[in-house]
């Protein structure tokens, strides 16, 4: 199984009303601010270990579970919305920088959230890095009658059991769906992802079952529809430094079809005023468990530039 060679402290703060659990690594610096690592839909902060292992220097970082997420509080919702990740990453750097600005690197949903809060909170950010987080297709007015209804099924299929986790009957069979989603991914690190992705729940007849640190309410549609033009507007009021980083596979292709392309995700970047592209090669949308190595060199070039 996967070592790690920079082991991570656990802890819980409070953050809106919600137990928020943390992982951090190296300590806190005058001369440095903190590296803040945000995951993905359905993952974990844990998912960072990689490049935090792969870091030329010593810094201190954090990566939160996000709300209903690894064991991050989700509250008791029935479904989660983008304005509360925003909310609670402005609680978290209260937290752990004050006022002091950071560089803030996401993942996917992540990078939605870095990318949105660039936008809200310039003043707090040093540097952006922006891993795969593309956004949402444009979606036309007339879509929002039965993407309410979309949302109102989708709720009552949650309270019925419909949407629930699979769960497995141990760790390694959620180390094999792992590397079924993600090929590139090794055996020793899919055996030590699958321990911090999932947690062993004992059943009633004394057996166990291994539980996805996932809220399903997580799967339940977004009521309203995505906003190119709020995108946009966010975008353009950045006003830090930022690299998108995608990865050799074009995951929006195997998403979206032709509606959303990576043709146009590079043309809505056109609205941040300064942004840099990076490739990484040979991986796909888990770029940071495919090619940690890379990763950590573009986010350390990236953070250490002029």
């Amino acid at each position: 199984m996967y070592q790690p060679r920079r082991p991570a402290r656990s802890e819980f703060i409070p953050v809106r009303n919600l137990r928020y659990h943390v992982l951090t690594w190296g300590e806190p610096s005058a001369a440095r601010p903190p590296l803040v690592l945000l995951h993905g839909w359905m993952d974990v902060g844990a998912s960072w270990q990689f490049v935090v292992d792969a870091l030329r220097e010593e810094r201190f970082v954090v990566a939160p579970d996000w709300r209903g997420f690894g064991l991050t509080e989700g509250g008791g919702v029935d479904n989660y919305w983008m304005p509360d990740y925003l909310a609670d990453l402005d609680w978290l750097l209260d937290h752990y920088a004050g006022d002091r600005p950071v560089d803030l690197v996401g993942h996917s949903m992540g990078g939605n959230v870095v990318m949105h809060y660039g936008g809200v909170r310039p003043q707090r950010m040093r540097r952006i890095v922006n891993l795969e987080g593309f956004g949402m297709p444009a979606f036309r007015a007339d879509e929002a009658p039965g993407r309410y209804g979309r949302w109102i099924d989708e709720l009552k299929r949650l309270h019925a059991g419909e949407m629930a986790l699979a769960d497995y009957g141990a760790a390694d069979g959620v180390a094999r769906r792992l590397m079924k989603t993600n090929p590139r991914l090794t055996q020793d690190k899919a055996d030590w992802l699958a321990r911090q992705w999932a947690r062993a729940t004992p059943r009633e007849d004394g057996g166990e079952r291994w539980r996805i640190l996932g809220d399903p309410a997580h799967k339940v549609v977004n009521a309203n529809i995505f906003r190119v033009d709020e995108m946009l507007a966010l975008y353009a009021a950045i006003e830090a430094p930022v690299l998108t980083v995608v990865a050799s596979d074009d995951s929006l292709s195997g998403w979206w079809k032709r509606r959303y392309t990576l043709e146009e995700f590079q043309q809505r970047l056109r609205s941040v005023r300064d942004v840099r592209l990076a490739r990484v090669k040979d991986a796909g949308h888990m770029l940071h468990h495919d090619q940690p190595g890379r990763v950590a060199g573009l986010i350390e070039e990236f953070l250490a530039g002029a």
